[in-house]
């Protein structure tokens, strides 16, 4: 009942760029092509022969740049988002025989969502904090001027086509506005000012982060697949991929349950409150 409150996600990232960049952090837009990378190979306790693979240097196409870069690296961390499925492909990873710890792909993809923004005078007060209905529904207050933001997960057989960020104004009165208008009478009169569209990293095995490396790519880490709770979660991911990277485990926080061969051994890490 106490300390609760919402933040604005662009203004926490923007933040956070800055301060990492105060401390050395060297920022490059561009798109990754292919990695190279060496391998060896090693016996299981059962006798198996499996492959490792360990990156040594990446192929990045810069913006405006018909050219790639080569970057040389001792370790890749895939924070991709919504494209971190595809990075990991480039990597060979879930490239192997189907039901194989090498054939074991990152099922991170994009998913479109949109968050709508609208103006209703008699709404909740500076006091209202995020609020999220039973069927899903959501919103807090933007501002002072009595605005609110706010949206709803799409079911699966509902998903919009990803391949643009157009947004369904019919998708807010048919499916979003009656469970709010239901939970806060005062919405039945509001008006909806603008909308806009972006890319959840959606994790279709259970909805939950991958963190840490991958088994047989040795050296690339995860800290994707967040499902919409990335940000969130964002400081304490950093810090348990950066204790991965330079001590070899997890220490503040034990998040072994969302390694990557949970995906091979079939154990769910469910998420069931997805807004």
């Amino acid at each position: 009942m106490e300390n609760e409150g919402w933040f604005d996600p662009w203004c926490l990232l923007q933040g956070l760029r800055r301060k990492v960049q105060s401390m050395g952090v060297l920022f490059c837009q561009g798109e990754v092509t292919r990695f190279i990378s060496s391998s060896s190979h090693m016996k299981t306790t059962s006798g198996k022969e499996v492959t490792l693979k360990r990156i040594y240097e990446v192929h990045v196409k810069m913006d405006h740049s018909m050219e790639y870069q080569p970057v040389e690296c001792a370790l890749v961390i895939n924070a991709a988002g919504a494209w971190s499925g595809q990075v990991a492909e480039l990597a060979g990873i879930g490239k192997g025989p189907p039901g194989t710890l090498q054939g074991t792909r990152l099922p991170v993809e994009p998913r479109k969502r949109y968050v709508y923004l609208w103006h209703c005078p008699q709404g909740p007060g500076l006091e209202a904090p995020l609020v999220t209905d039973m069927s899903g529904a959501y919103f807090r207050r933007e501002g002072l001027g009595n605005n609110y933001l706010g949206g709803l997960s799409p079911i699966e057989e509902e998903e919009p086509n990803p391949g643009n960020l157009e947004v369904d104004y019919d998708f807010f009165q048919d499916k979003v506005w009656p469970p709010l208008a239901q939970r806060v009478p005062a919405f039945e009169t509001l008006k909806v000012r603008s909308a806009w569209a972006g890319y959840y990293d959606y994790n279709t095995f259970d909805q939950n982060g991958v963190v840490g490396p991958h088994p047989l790519v040795v050296n690339m880490y995860f800290a994707a697949g967040f499902s919409g709770h990335g940000l969130q979660q964002a400081p304490g991911v950093g810090r348990a991929v950066a204790e991965m990277v330079l001590e070899g485990h997890f220490q503040t926080i034990d998040l072994s349950p969302f390694l990557f061969s949970r995906f091979y051994l079939g154990e769910k890490i469910q998420e069931h409150i997805i807004i």
